[in-house]
């Protein structure tokens, strides 16, 4: 990767996959990056798939004390904020009726496991994920009470398939309405039609007054794609998905060489 000067005031960071290890390891070297580029009055903005009650503790890792958080693929937006109740306070928020789409699949994928977002809290499930892939707390509920509840994030599991099996799912039922993202697992994501990370980053970008050409981003995942399109200068980690890698201007190493901070340490001289 060749790093290209950009007049930096908004970076937008993927976490899993793109920050952060998928054994949940932030290195000492992106942290202390983040913090140059804070210090510097760039604004740092994670965008991830993750819910707010677990995004916003990868923020406070990272040093971030204040300023903005996209999660559930844009689906909610939040302010940090240590003196609130739980560290932070949504200010927007986008559902969508899931019903449809999951009587659709479900046809389709009947044995697979299903999780609705529920804001600030957990999810919904309606049945047990492997360990360790969902946070917060976990309440199982009917598939048919799934499907009536408006929802930001909704999620597809079905372990003994594959992301090609997913994508083919899509192929044959058809999403209307909504957004969807197929994980580096068997994991379709869902999220309100028209919303992505690049729609919520539009939105803080604007408020913060922050030109177009002085927008970055990092990620991985076929999720980031929008996100990568959107900023001047989007840059796809080393080992993210062909597609995810074309809708970028720069590829730099994978999770495994921390390629991430090699982009970070070319922002602000």
């Amino acid at each position: 990767m060749t790093p290209r000067p950009t007049p930096t005031g908004l970076v937008a960071l993927d976490v899993d996959g793109t920050l952060m290890t998928y054994d949940g390891v932030i290195s000492p070297g992106v942290v202390a990056e983040v913090e140059r580029l804070r210090d510097a009055g760039v604004h740092v903005v994670l965008a991830t798939g993750r819910g707010v009650h677990s995004a916003v503790p990868v923020a406070t890792e990272l040093g971030l004390t204040s300023g903005w958080v996209v999660c559930s693929n844009g689906a909610v937006t939040a302010r940090i904020d240590p003196a609130a109740e739980h560290g932070y306070e949504v200010t927007n928020t986008v559902t969508f009726d899931p019903g449809p789409a999951l009587r659709a699949i479900v046809m389709e994928l009947p044995d697979a496991l299903y999780a609705v977002e529920d804001l600030g809290v957990g999810f919904r499930v309606s049945g047990d994920f492997p360990d360790g892939e969902l946070s917060g707390e976990l309440e199982r509920v009917s598939f048919e009470e799934l499907t009536t509840t408006p929802a930001t994030r909704v999620i597809i599991r079905a372990p003994g398939s594959s992301p090609d099996d997913f994508h083919a799912v899509v192929a044959r039922v058809g999403l209307h309405e909504v957004e969807y993202a197929v994980g580096w697992s068997a994991w379709l994501d869902l999220t309100p039609g028209g919303v992505s990370k690049a729609s919520a980053l539009e939105e803080i970008r604007r408020r913060l007054g922050v030109e177009p050409h002085s927008t970055v981003a990092i990620g991985d995942g076929s999720n980031d794609i929008q996100m990568l399109r959107w900023a001047a200068r989007g840059v796809a980690m080393g080992h993210a998905p062909e597609p995810t890698r074309l809708a970028a201007d720069e590829v730099t190493g994978g999770i495994e060489d921390d390629g991430a901070l090699a982009v970070l340490r070319s922002l602000v001289a």
